[in-house]
């Protein structure tokens, strides 16, 4: 059985995105028993293995930060749409993104992080 958590997009952002095609439907974390498929738009789609999350909590996201696919070029990866609702997914195994970036964390904003993070059941970081 998947469960599908939509990505949290605010009004104000939406035509930022939209650059990247992320509409509300390609923008989702579907989780299923084995792992987690992540789109955002024609500019991500990965799918993570629950053996690999090391933890998931929370975070901050400060506005200064961003919005839309952003990389702090030191291992994290943001899927951004709004400051509210980010979780980050902490992983035991890099993933390759846009074949240059090895990002061992995953944030992304969601519009039930609580749902997801109660469903993923893994250590909080």
């Amino acid at each position: 059985m998947k469960n599908r958590y939509y990505i949290r997009v605010e009004p104000w952002w939406r035509p930022l995105v939209l650059v990247g095609g992320a509409t509300r439907e390609n923008a989702y974390i579907d989780m299923d028993d084995d792992g987690l498929t992540i789109c955002y738009g024609m500019l991500f789609g990965h799918t993570v293995m629950r053996a690999d999350i090391e933890s998931a909590a929370k975070r901050d996201w400060p506005i200064w930060m961003g919005v839309g696919w952003r990389s702090d070029l030191r291992g994290g990866f943001g899927l951004i749409g709004s400051t509210q609702g980010v979780v980050e997914l902490r992983l035991t195994t890099p993933v390759r993104v846009w074949r240059v970036l090895n990002c061992t964390r995953i944030a992304v904003s969601l519009e039930d992080p609580d749902g997801f993070l109660s469903e993923l059941g893994v250590p909080a970081g």
